[in-house]
Formats: C-alpha cells, sequence, structure tokens
C-alpha cells in the first residue's frame, strides 16, 4: 500500500473512531472544544522552570485515553511526524541558560535543560489534547462547536471542506501514481522531469472537481453556511464533565 493509500485509510479511520457509540463521544462538542483550549492554555501559562506543573497536567490527557478508550500506540504513530517538531522546541536553551539549578546523581542540572523539558512537554501536551479532540468529535461536530462561539462562518466552512474533500485530493493523486507505475513499471518513484506535468494535471483536475462540488452545493441551497447536523442541545452529564474537568485544572494550576 503506498503512503497515500495509507493516508487515506488513516483518515477514514479517524472519522470511524469519532463517530464510536462511546459515551465520551457524545459530550456536547462545544463542551470538549472548551475544556481543550482551557487544558492547553493552563498548560502553557506555567512558568519554563516549572516542570513539575508541567507534569501535573498529564493526569488530562491519559484519563481521556483511558476512558475514551483510545489506543496510545495509535496516537504515537499518527503523531510519530509532528512530535519529533515539538520537542525541538526549545532544543537550544541549554546551550544559553547554563545556570546550574540542581543536582541529580552528581549531573549538574541547568535551568536550560529544565526550561528545554518544560518546553517540550508543553508541545507534546498540546499535541496530545488536539488529537484527543478529533478522535472524540467528528468535524461537522466541531465546526458547529465553532459557530456557536461565533467564529465567522467562512473560516469555519474552509475548514470542514479543506478536511472533507482532502481524501479527494489523495485519492486523484493516488489513481495518477497508479497510472505512472503502469507506464513506468521498472522505475521507482517520479522521475523529476515529469514532476511539472503531474502537479500542473493535479491542479487543473483539483480546480475541475472543486466547480463541481461548488455547484452541488448551491443546488442543494447552500447560502454560504452548512446546515450543520451535528446540533444539540446541552445535557447535565455534559455540565458535570466541564464542572469536573474545570475543577481538576485548577487545583492543578495552584497545587504547589
Amino acid at each position: 500500500m503506498s503512503k497515500l493509500d495509507n493516508a487515506l485509510c488513516e483518515i477514514y479511520h479517524m472519522d470511524e473512531i469519532a463517530e464510536r457509540e462511546q459515551w465520551l463521544n457524545h459530550i456536547h462538542s462545544l463542551i470538549k472544544l472548551v475544556i481543550t483550549v482551557c487544558f492547553i492554555t493552563v498548560t502553557v501559562s506555567f512558568s519554563k522552570y516549572d516542570l513539575a506543573g508541567v507534569l501535573r497536567m498529564g493526569v488530562y490527557p491519559i484519563v481521556v485515553f483511558i476512558f475514551g478508550e483510545l489506543s496510545f500506540r495509535s496516537a504515537l504513530k499518527r503523531l510519530k511526524v509532528i512530535l519529533p517538531v515539538v520537542c525541538l522546541i526549545g532544543v537550544f536553551n541549554p546551550f544559553f541558560d547554563r545556570q546550574p539549578i540542581m543536582e541529580i546523581g552528581g549531573i549538574m542540572v541547568t535551568a536550560g535543560v529544565v526550561s528545554m523539558l518544560t518546553l517540550m512537554v508543553k508541545g507534546i501536551y498540546s499535541v496530545f489534547a488536539s488529537y484527543l479532540l478529533i478522535a472524540t468529535t467528528s468535524i461537522e461536530k466541531i465546526c458547529y462547536a465553532l459557530r456557536l462561539l461565533h467564529v465567522p462562518a467562512v473560516i469555519v466552512t474552509q475548514i470542514l471542506l479543506a478536511y472533507r474533500y482532502i481524501s479527494l485530493l489523495l485519492e486523484e493523486a493516488s489513481r495518477m501514481m497508479q497510472a505512472y507505475s503502469l507506464r513506468a513499471p521498472n522505475q521507482k518513484g517520479v522521475h523529476f522531469k515529469v514532476w511539472g506535468s503531474l502537479v500542473g494535471q493535479l491542479l487543473l483536475k483539483s480546480i475541475d472537481r472543486a466547480n463541481e462540488v461548488y455547484e452541488s452545493m448551491l443546488l442543494r441551497g447552500y447560502q454560504g453556511e452548512f446546515p450543520y447536523a451535528a446540533k444539540g442541545f446541552f445535557r447535565v452529564r455534559d455540565c458535570v464533565y466541564l464542572g469536573v474537568w474545570f475543577v481538576i485544572f485548577f487545583c492543578l494550576r495552584v497545587m504547589i
């Protein structure tokens, strides 16, 4: 299976996970979005030297992974490209901040090392929190929550269409790669001489498909905003879920 096919399978699999009949998936999308934003805000609010405080915030992703019945190994596999990039944040801090602050096992630990680790953990937690939101909430529900927060309809529509139709672009690119491989069976990869023509053909096909999609939207009564099917009312368990996490975040933040 090619990398394009793998990417398509991952998109479809994430949609299936978000649509599971699991209690966490049925929590109101606005509640989960607010909790995610609150978690990231509280996490990044810690001092760059408060490594212990940031590590405490790991309670949220651990609990959601357990109660959401999500695979931590699968999450690492899907985030294997993003996490190393996030870990590069602050990698040069040990070279600029060499002030010693503690000694562990005869090894002097500098403030730069602590700040580097703190920034890494903040980035990793933020990425995992975003992943957990996507894994427990469909894109339609997330967009509906954004509209409840009065995010402009143009931005929300762009997010929804970009997510939904990236699969069409990948399918078209996969067909082009299969056609190319059939015409050059003994060649590994795509020869650089045809890069321009392949990209140009993909762009033209994307424009044609976009026009077809837009015409279909107009025929179905599109007037600038989608009638999201994810609308729902707040329930008692939604408010309880929100209140419990707010209390936990507050306690973890003020804990000394």
